[in-house]
């Protein structure tokens, strides 16, 4: 293979990108917990309960390669299937 055949990989993504989706994604796993727990059985009134939600798919808004990005820095972890959860609670 000659040099001019290599194709070099995709720069990674930006410091600024990375925090970016970082916020987006923690945003997205709060509101999905939040509208699980606002069903009938959570509650003050209720027995209460929290949701058991740990893993979401990502926002769409930003590459797979921003997401590998975050898991390679220990961010985020695969929970398989496309979906991510938060390594630090």
């Amino acid at each position: 293979m000659s040099e001019a055949q290599v194709t070099p990989s995709p720069e990674s993504p930006s410091k600024e990108e990375l925090k970016l989706a970082l916020k987006a994604f923690r945003k997205r796993l709060k509101m999905t917990r939040l509208d699980d727990e606002s069903r009938l059985g959570y509650g003050p009134m209720s027995s209460g309960g929290k949701s058991s939600i740990i893993a979401i798919s990502p926002p769409n808004q930003f590459s797979m390669r921003v997401w590998e990005e975050l898991v390679r820095q220990g961010k985020l972890k695969s929970a398989g299937h496309g979906m991510f959860e938060l390594t630090d609670p």
